[in-house]
């Protein structure tokens, strides 16, 4: 089955056309045909990418207003004779969405239908700057690919089988009753896929595996993976909460929010974009987000680039040390994400000392770990693994899209953990 995969963002449509199967699936066989994305929706300049493995990567340039037209432009160029995949338009069996935002709704990947799209649309007030951009794009493409069906894969469904004392706030309980304010989550499909490859990199069940997922980029989280289920995770009623990222400050005494306000005479317009834009490893540092222009300054004895390296390490270390107690163990941990594939140095510094805990790198694989591959950097034999596997969150999606298809996708929440409402 040949999936178009698509993530809608405000003024991006990010694509991938992925053949897979049931069988493949089980195979770990799937096959990306091609991958793209329309950005800078709504400019003269918009700009669309095709990568087709082992051509020459294509681009046009052309005025897109809108999410609609975008995606006309990816079917349009999916076929293109010369640069497409696609013999026609026809060749596409179904559309996996990614969904940010399912609030307690959804605890699985889902067949679109009109009920489905109105349950979408009441999760935009817990996601105002994501969820809209998905139901565009996923509207759009509904209308112009009618024929086939849609499936929405949720970004905060794997954790939906979170326990309660995991997910609820020690706030009144009616701001979780009224408003739904609790712990949700993100980057679940991440968490999942890797999570699978762990156990598959083991050659153990997942059922019997204790994993601690990072996924670590511009937007960082972690998961503690309990036999296959996600039982806490660092992000919380937003992405902001958890580790050290890129822009966003993480883990917070929650006073602080009224002292500044209060203090610095700023609004909280300004106060919401300073948590969210302007702290992380940027507002520590004063030199990047990017990680490695931090390990770069670091190197040349820049002491707050080197301190925000330290923060998001030791953040890192704190939750590895506290989900192993909430699971009462550790068999696994895995880094993801493009500071979590990428960096040595970033790997053995949150496990430096660690030792006490099983957990033992091997330093020669932890430097020489290839890229783009599933690899072991623990040392042989030790009582904790420690893994690095790419995610591929797009994978992810055109997999449920099959999976829903076919009959077996099962729901991630596990029965007896929903809060009293």
């Amino acid at each position: 089955m040949k999936v178009l995969v698509l993530n809608c963002g405000s003024s991006s449509v990010k694509f991938q056309v992925i053949e897979t199967s049931l069988e493949m699936i089980e195979a770990n066989a799937d096959l990306t045909l091609a991958r793209g994305a329309v950005e800078k929706i709504g400019l003269s300049d918009s700009r669309l990418s095709l990568d087709v493995p082992d051509r020459k990567p294509h681009q046009e340039i052309a005025e897109i207003l809108e999410h609609r037209a975008a995606i006309e432009r990816v079917l349009k160029v999916l076929v293109n004779p010369e640069h497409g995949v696609l013999g026609n338009v026809a060749e596409i069996e179904a559309v996996g969405h990614r969904v940010v935002h399912g609030g307690e709704k959804f605890a699985s990947s889902v067949l679109v239908n009109p009920e489905v799209e109105a349950m979408i649309e009441e999760c935009v007030v817990l996601a105002p700057l994501h969820n809209p951009h998905n139901l565009r794009g996923l509207t759009a493409a509904r209308s112009l690919l009618p024929g086939v069906p849609h499936i929405a894969v949720f970004d905060t469904a794997f954790h939906q089988s979170m326990p309660p004392k995991a997910f609820v706030y020690g706030l009144p309980y009616e701001l979780y009753t009224r408003q739904a304010i609790r712990r949700y989550g993100f980057h679940g499909t991440s968490h999942r896929f890797v999570s699978i490859r762990t156990a598959n990199l083991l050659r153990r069940p997942i059922e019997d595996l204790r994993i601690v997922t990072c996924h670590l980029g511009n937007g960082c989280s972690m998961a503690a993976v309990d036999r296959g289920h996600s039982v806490d995770t660092s992000m919380g009623f937003t992405p902001l909460e958890g580790l050290l990222m890129g822009t966003r400050c993480g883990d917070l005494d929650a006073a602080i929010v009224p002292w500044v306000l209060a203090m610095e005479e700023v609004t909280l317009a300004q106060l919401n974009a300073m948590l969210n834009k302007h702290s992380g490893l940027y507002g520590v540092s004063g030199v990047s987000s990017d990680m490695r222009e931090i390990e770069a300054a670091c190197a040349t004895g820049n002491k707050r680039a080197c301190l925000a390296l330290d923060i998001f390490c030791y953040r890192i270390r704190k939750y590895v040390g506290a989900y192993a107690a909430a699971m009462g163990g550790l068999d696994a941990v895995t880094f993801t994400g493009g500071i979590g594939e990428n960096s040595p140095l970033i790997r053995a510094t949150t496990l430096a000392g660690m030792d006490f805990f099983g957990i033992e790198l091997d330093e020669d694989a932890n430097r020489n770990a290839p890229r783009g591959k599933e690899v072991l950097v623990s040392r042989p034999g030790t009582r904790v693994a420690v893994a690095v596997i790419p995610t591929n969150e797009e994978r992810v999606i055109a997999r449920d899209t099959v999976r829903v298809l076919g009959g077996v996708m099962p729901s991630f929440a596990v029965a007896g953990t929903d809060a009293p409402r």
